[in-house]
């Protein structure tokens, strides 16, 4: 049993497979293709946090699979309050084939996956997305090919979501720079981590915008005041502001570089109408890919053995 928390679980060529698997399911999907392969499997989706794409997606992909979900909100789960998470691991893991967690804290994730007996999901938490980093790298094959070495600039802040893509670009082997104000960029103890983890892949970071699109395939814009960071929202937009993705910002780029962010998006703040609406946009095909990535996921977890 394998479970996916950060994505680091998966070697480069498991993550090959499930790019691999997405594509071909997509394409049948595309032809009307709805194969039952998950019947009478069950998905539990723990959401501490509001969602519209990893609810909707994750729900989605096990209906149209054959299987089916079972929703509990903060409300509902209540988890480590009104029972401890590992209790709460014990009980849902007699329900449900495997479970989605989206929690404030990871820790939280870490510790029901040690007492489930079922695989665990990671749906976002304050350290790692990593479904979304598998729904960005299957939208840039989708638009690149199978091609090694593309350059993947992600502009905001050393977030949940820039770390998860970093380590996926690490694996999927495309280089990755953040671009973001100082003090808000990738700490030490993530670099360190990186470095020993991925010795041979291309991890930059820089607060310069003069040269940072350079080369660039794929700009990544995320909101600059993530759930729980509220009260820094003020602080956060003056300091964020030189950093929106405009057309001014893409046209450092090449001609050919697409625009990607995981929703939902400010916009007029990280960036501009003429952007996530434009040509280079792939923003809504990229939210849909989550399904698609997760439906691959949950095969190799819960799907018929070959």
């Amino acid at each position: 049993m394998k479970n996916c928390l950060s994505l680091l679980e998966y070697d480069s060529k498991e993550v090959e497979q499930i790019l691999e698997t997405a594509l071909r399911i997509k394409k049948s999907w595309s032809q009307g293709k709805r194969p039952p392969l998950l019947a009478g499997k069950v998905l539990a989706l723990v959401f501490e946090k509001p969602s519209l794409r990893t609810r909707a997606s994750f729900e989605a992909a096990m209906f149209q699979m054959g299987g089916s979900s079972i929703f509990l909100s903060a409300s509902d789960g209540a988890i480590g309050k009104r029972e401890s998470v590992a209790d709460f691991a014990r009980t849902l893991s007699h329900f449900a084939d495997a479970v989605v967690l989206r929690t404030f804290s990871h820790q939280t994730i870490v510790e029901f996956a040690e007492h489930a007996t079922v695989p665990v999901i990671n749906g976002l938490s304050e350290l790692y997305h990593p479904c979304q980093a598998l729904a960005d790298i299957l939208t840039i094959r989708e638009n690149f090919g199978p091609k090694k070495g593309l350059q993947v600039v992600f502009v905001g802040d050393g977030n949940n979501v820039s770390r998860s893509l970093a380590i996926a670009c690490a694996k999927a082997g495309h280089c990755f720079r953040l671009v973001g104000p100082k003090g808000y960029l990738f700490d030490k103890p993530f670099l360190d981590f990186f470095k020993k983890e991925f010795p041979d892949s291309s991890l930059e970071q820089t607060s310069d915008l003069k040269n940072s699109m350079t080369g660039a395939d794929a700009i990544y814009a995320d909101v600059w005041t993530s759930m729980g960071q509220e009260k820094e929202r003020a602080k956060r937009l003056k300091i964020f502001k030189p950093y929106q993705v405009n057309n001014t910002l893409m046209a450092k780029a090449s001609s050919n570089c697409i625009f990607l962010h995981c929703l939902p998006a400010h916009r007029g703040e990280e960036v501009t109408e003429e952007v996530i609406d434009g040509p280079q946009s792939r923003v809504f095909p990229q939210a849909g890919n989550r399904m698609h990535v997760q439906k691959a996921l949950l095969l190799k977890m819960i799907g018929p053995r070959k």
